[in-house]
């Protein structure tokens, strides 16, 4: 067995694992990133694409935001349509703070370019991935390359492997809990060659169901539907997708999205869910491995961006303070962030979707309470502030930070 010595073994090459790589390698930390996909599925992988200010000025901040700057999309607000009626939440207008649709996979594709350029090794398409000695004061990676067996040892473990990886499911039972929700329905999101006919996201709340256009560039639009969370695409035409979001997303005023070739189409469940702690001896946990938000609320990227600043902070205190202040209360941090984000993207999504179980009282309810966010300012400012995020900082206390 060929043996590695690193300061972060990172299990995991998404955006929690390459931007922690990333900050480290900035702060004089060394990395190891292993990855059991290749580096072209992860970069492929359509996933998020708003991006709070926090990521953005996070990512502008350490160098790794120039192709962002050019090429994202800047946003000060969104349209809700409520039973055919567009009204715009003025994030700038309301908290002067704005959003960025840059997709998730082109984040990847810079913070693994800033990974190959560090010289600090990133390896994808291991195997038989798994973590050892997780309270001993040098845990483990061992994994398989090239049909060569491999262990990193090192001083800490960032498990940034997503809800199916291999980190979580490696703590005790007893020693987590776990709370989740399963809603019954998701989303079947399309991405069409044809250019966004509005310069906002629209959210759309139509009798037949939810609806969501959005974009990831100028000539490509990104649409869901509301949908069983175990629909068959094969029963779906491309004919038949733009019916019903022509049919859910047109308004009164004329507005509609443009239609255009589909090239590529899928069902995503939908769930909230939250791993308490985040820390299990001297493994943490970070993104999704730790946490899942519906996608209505737009936050599970900026979540993981989130959790990883509070993480590389915490290790730089250990290294360069020789302090574990941060490290013991990294958990604690980040979980207040967690269940801000978790409240807000549940209230988005029981806001806008349509219930399988509703009855009238619920119908007329939920369309007060629409009629309400559109219409008072300071709900339109709750939205906006939750929308676009919370400052970093926010949750953690000045002192315990220098």
């Amino acid at each position: 067995m060929h043996t590695i010595r690193t300061q972060i073994g990172i299990v995991g090459a998404g955006p929690a694992g390459l931007m922690l790589g990333h900050l480290l390698h900035l702060a004089g930390i060394d990395s190891f990133i292993i990855e059991n996909r290749s580096e072209e599925y992860v970069i492929d992988r359509v996933r998020a694409g708003v991006l709070e200010q926090s990521t953005v000025d996070l990512m502008v901040e350490n160098g790794v935001g120039d192709r962002l700057q050019r090429e994202g999309m800047s946003h000060d607000g969104i349209y809700i349509n409520v039973f055919g009626k567009r009204h715009r939440i003025d994030f700038a207008e309301l908290i002067g703070r704005r959003i960025t649709v840059y997709g998730q996979n082109e984040v990847v594709k810079d913070l693994i370019a800033a990974r190959h350029k560090s010289g600090r090794p990133l390896r994808f398409n291991v195997a038989d991935g798994s973590v050892h000695d997780l309270e001993s004061n040098q845990p483990k990676i061992r994994f398989t390359e090239d049909d060569e067996s491999h262990e990193i040892r090192c001083d800490f473990i960032a498990g940034c492997d997503g809800f199916h990886g291999i980190c979580r499911p490696s703590i005790p039972a007893s020693s987590i809990h776990i709370y989740e929700r399963v809603y019954p329905f998701g989303w079947l999101g399309i991405l069409a060659t044809a250019p966004p006919s509005s310069p906002e996201l629209v959210y759309s709340r139509h009798e037949r169901g939810f609806a969501l256009f959005s974009m990831r560039s100028n000539s490509v639009t990104r649409l869901y539907l509301q949908c069983a969370p175990d629909e068959d695409l094969a029963k779906w035409s491309d004919d038949r997708i733009w019916d019903e979001l022509l049919t859910r997303l047109r308004s009164e005023d004329g507005w509609k999205p443009n239609v255009g070739p589909i090239t590529q189409k899928g069902v995503t469940g939908m769930r909230s869910f939250v791993t308490e702690p985040m820390r299990y001896g001297n493994l943490f946990l970070a993104g999704d491995a730790a946490h899942i938000v519906p996608p209505t609320g737009a936050k599970g990227l900026n979540l993981a961006m989130a959790d990883i600043w509070r993480l590389t902070r915490a290790i730089q205190c250990f290294y360069e303070l020789k302090s574990q202040t941060l490290l013991d209360r990294y958990s604690e941090h980040c979980l207040q962030r967690v269940w801000r984000a978790q409240q807000f993207s549940w209230w988005m999504t029981s806001l806008l979707h349509r219930p399988d179980t509703a009855n009238s009282f619920d119908f007329r309810r939920q369309h007060a309470e629409l009629d309400y966010v559109t219409s008072s300012p300071i709900a339109m400012m709750g939205l906006a502030e939750n929308y676009v995020g919370l400052p970093l900082s926010e949750t953690i206390p000045e002192a315990l930070t220098r």
